[in-house]
């Protein structure tokens, strides 16, 4: 695991209900991720696809040059997923169950992983 990994791990453990994390670069190339449940392959290609959703909102944020979204959350039924924008077009991202507060929880220690994975980048 590298050091990004790592801090992904840390992240879904401190948040209740995380199943996984990633942090993925512009390309929505996963560049390592934790996840307590399913396999990496899946959390590769969760990661590419909500990549292309926040590449769709930075489109649509740009017509109105109100900047970039800091973040986004999806709730489904019984998962949500937050993203987060990092600096240089990488983003994290961590899915929860039972989405409703948690989806909160995890932007909460995603913005605090967010901070870490950039010193990491430096």
């Amino acid at each position: 695991m590298t050091p990004f990994g790592d801090i992904m791990r840390r992240a879904v453990e401190a948040t209740p209900g995380a199943v996984g994390g990633a942090f993925a670069d512009s390309q929505g190339e996963m560049v390592d991720s934790y996840a307590k449940a399913y396999a990496t392959h899946d959390w590769a290609i969760l990661t590419a696809h909500y990549g292309v959703i926040l590449a769709h909102i930075h489109a649509a944020f740009g017509i109105w040059h109100f900047g970039g979204p800091e973040y986004f959350i999806a709730q489904h039924g019984s998962l949500g997923v937050v993203v987060y924008s990092i600096d240089g077009g990488y983003y994290a991202l961590m899915a929860v169950t039972d989405p409703g507060d948690r989806a909160i929880d995890a932007l909460s220690t995603l913005r605090n992983a967010a901070s870490a994975l950039r010193k990491e980048m430096a």
